[in-house]
């Protein structure tokens, strides 16, 4: 546990540098990509094992199973990392995000069937998901230099930090059990395969449509990622004249 300790002391001192380095304007954010050469190289190794692997396997999914039980898998993933999300609303100071996740946890847990079934949804408890990345950015520490990771996609210091964060704070990692390691490792891999599965059509049409599909996915993702960060609202700090 120590050693673990250490690994996220010295991942978290190089988000923050990374972070305060980096300007909020707009203009200079677009270019904040010092690593283009490497990060396209990653990018297009990432697609070429997309296109061979990860995509026809989740094509074959939504083919071969029935969405209600797609569905469902996606509902119990979602509500496993319910405790991460519950951890970052009070770390970001929203108690009513955290009370909202605090009710579908509970309300998913039990009438859902151990989250096999949206049952929050269907009574008006809306969700919303939450990482330390985000956690992050609400302090206002900046994303850090663009990066690609293999296998990973976009993961800028900030990101991968919060990834290495929420790791920590699921209740999950700390129970160990027999086959526990295979638990671990299937639950990975059957969300990497829903998370794929999910955006198919939506993938594929950013990729028919983009002059530069290196580009365009960059900007999608700091475009997400900057609107998860203010809950779906226009961030008006660096709007001129207010």
């Amino acid at each position: 546990m120590q050693h673990r300790s250490s690994i996220l002391v010295v991942v978290l001192l190089g988000v923050l540098a990374a972070g305060c380095t980096t300007t909020s304007d707009p203009e200079a954010l677009a270019q904040n990509d010092p690593y283009e050469p490497t990060n396209r190289a990653i990018f297009k190794m990432n697609t070429e094992i997309d296109d061979a692997v990860a995509k026809p396997v989740a094509k074959f999914y939504n083919h071969a199973v029935p969405e209600f039980a797609r569905d469902g898998v996606h509902n119990f993933l979602v509500n496993l990392d319910k405790p991460v999300t519950f951890g970052n609303d009070v770390l970001q100071g929203d108690p009513d995000r955290a009370g909202e996740t605090i009710e579908r946890f509970t309300v998913n847990s039990t009438l859902g069937v151990g989250g096999l079934i949206d049952v929050a949804s269907k009574i008006g408890i809306p969700d919303h998901s939450a990482d330390f990345g985000l956690t992050l950015g609400t302090w206002g520490i900046g994303e850090g230099p663009y990066l690609v990771m293999p296998f990973m996609g976009p993961d800028p210091p900030r990101d991968l930090a919060g990834n290495v964060v929420d790791i920590f704070m699921d209740p999950l990692t700390y129970i160990k059990f027999h086959g526990s390691d295979t638990w671990y490792a299937v639950r990975s891999g059957v969300g990497v395969l829903d998370l794929r599965a999910q955006n198919v059509e939506t993938v594929d049409q950013i990729e028919r449509t983009s002059i530069d599909f290196y580009a365009t996915t960059r900007s999608l993702y700091r475009q997400y990622r900057d609107a998860e960060i203010h809950h779906g609202q226009p961030d008006i700090q660096d709007t001129p004249g207010l």
